[in-house]
């Protein structure tokens, strides 16, 4: 595994933090104060709408929008928790009632106009462990290596646990604990817990229980690794405070914190904002000359992948085969940096070989296993195109930092001036039919009234003509090129 490195950029409003291996930006995460995301996040909701149509109900946690519970997320009606995983679950209506309150944790954010996704099979996360209260198994995580090991863990914890109720999943930082050290977190996530039931009897509909940790926090739980060699902060009352909450939660990461007293921002000096900048452009360069484009959409997220200035190769078969094999890579890390979920297709560039095809997809395998987040891909469709699937639990680096452009609404392109004349033409021609001003004045951007003065003025003086009415410009420099006012005089 590459050594990596974590920057933190603290600042009141806004936490960054970036993952850097072999000197490139791998992952970016970003946290506003204001904006937090929800995910992790415990309420006492309170059920708004229950819709048997759709196996759901809307629930009042607090939030402008009400958050959506589906029937799977109901405890006891996941697979393998609490029932027959073949038994279909008692329909939603059987099991809440509007007005009902309900223990409830936020396991997806609101995204786009979707409200945030509930379930009421509540997880609190600790440092090695996680604890499912209404659960009763022990699981391991998929990392921890042989059968024998995950055996012996299961047996530890079985007996750590003892019969006070509730399950456990060791995460992968378990493999190599002690009893004392899975002891004390089992400790520390029961006492969590009586917190929120005590918390739940007390609040009204609508409170939060319990907040997941801050990013920075989460950065010694969630991102440090084995391979992590430094991770540097730029802030001295956060490095105070992360030292105080490793010491208790994880002694491992401490010793790899650094205070950062450079002159320059700390994310100047390893270039992380061009990356950024680079990370939110629909062009991504790639080292031989060949690019990709990227184009996220609600549905969606396409990657089409060209070949540019590069014929470094010495046949052009070889050039796609080199271009395609780049390209993996950079495609897996744009979707760890631009954080990108949901469904993806990629467009490699045609291959006649099928053993180029293979090592494509192989490479783009390899690639995406260093991704803790959850991809599967499904290889190559008969089109040439490679469909996958990207786990999405926050919004995307660019849904975070960009909003729709306010001039062409999130299109990517305005009308040209001609079309927007002949727009204005059409409705002086509408209104004229109507309405018997003595007048009618346009009042549009200056690149139109410029057109309608030059270009387009025999068909304007012909309009005036036609109706036998004077049509008078006014250029308005705050006006977007598509905007245009008709006013009757």
């Amino acid at each position: 595994m590459a050594s990596q490195d974590i920057l933190i950029n603290w600042a009141p409003q806004e936490t960054r933090v970036a993952i850097v291996e072999n000197g490139a930006a791998q992952e970016l995460h970003i946290e506003r104060t204001l904006e937090r995301g929800l995910v992790g996040n415990v309420y006492l909701g309170k059920v708004a709408r229950v819709l048997p149509g759709m196996q759901s109900a809307f629930v009042d946690i607090g939030l402008e929008r009400a958050a959506f519970l589906h029937v799977a997320d109901l405890i006891g009606n996941g697979h393998g928790v609490g029932r027959n995983a073949d038994a279909p679950p008692p329909p939603i209506e059987r099991q809440v009632f509007e007005g009902q309150t309900l223990t409830v944790q936020v396991i997806k954010d609101a995204i786009g106009t979707k409200g945030a996704r509930l379930s009421t099979q509540v997880s609190i996360a600790g440092r090695m462990l996680v604890f499912l209260p209404h659960d009763k198994h022990i699981g391991i995580s998929q990392k921890i290596g042989s059968p024998e090991l995950r055996e012996q863990l299961r047996a530890r914890m079985h007996v750590l646990a003892g019969s006070e109720g509730g399950g456990f999943i060791l995460r992968t930082n378990a493999e190599e604990a002690t009893d004392a050290e899975l002891a004390d977190d089992i400790a520390y996530l029961r006492k969590t817990w009586a917190t929120i039931r005590e918390r739940a009897t007390s609040q009204k509909a609508g409170t939060l229980l319990h907040q997941d940790l801050s990013l920075a926090e989460r950065v010694l739980r969630d991102l440090t690794t084995d391979a992590t060699q430094t991770i540097r902060i730029d802030s001295k009352l956060q490095f105070d405070a992360l030292t105080e909450f490793g010491r208790v939660y994880m002694p491992g990461a401490v010793a790899k914190l650094e205070l950062y007293r450079g002159e320059r921002p700390i994310f100047d000096l390893f270039g992380i904002e061009e990356e950024i900048a680079r990370a939110l452009a629909r062009r991504v360069d790639l080292k031989s000359g060949g690019y990709l484009i990227i184009d996220q959409t609600e549905a969606l997220t396409t990657i089409d992948v060209n070949t540019g200035g590069f014929v470094g190769a010495r046949n052009f078969e070889d050039t796609i085969f080199k271009t395609n094999l780049e390209a993996a890579g950079a495609i897996a890390r744009q979707l760890r940096l631009r954080n990108l979920g949901g469904i993806i297709i990629a467009d490699f560039i045609d291959m006649t070989r099928e053993e180029h095809q293979q090592a494509v997809l192989s490479e783009l395998r390899k690639q995406l296993a260093r991704d803790r987040t959850r991809t599967t891909v499904s290889g190559f469709t008969q089109l040439g195109l490679v469909e996958m699937t990207r786990k999405r639990t926050r919004e995307s680096l660019a849904h975070m930092l960009c909003e729709p452009c306010p001039t062409c609404e999130g299109r990517g392109q305005v009308k040209t001036a001609r079309s927007v004349c002949y727009d204005i033409l059409r409705e002086i021609l509408r209104e004229a039919r109507q309405f018997n001003p003595k007048e009618f004045r346009v009042v549009a951007s200056a690149a139109v009234v410029e057109m309608l003065l030059d270009e387009e003025s025999p068909h304007l003086a012909g309009l005036s003509d036609f109706i036998g009415k004077p049509i008078s410009l006014s250029a308005e420099p705050t006006m977007n090129p598509e905007q245009y006012d008709i006013v009757l005089l």
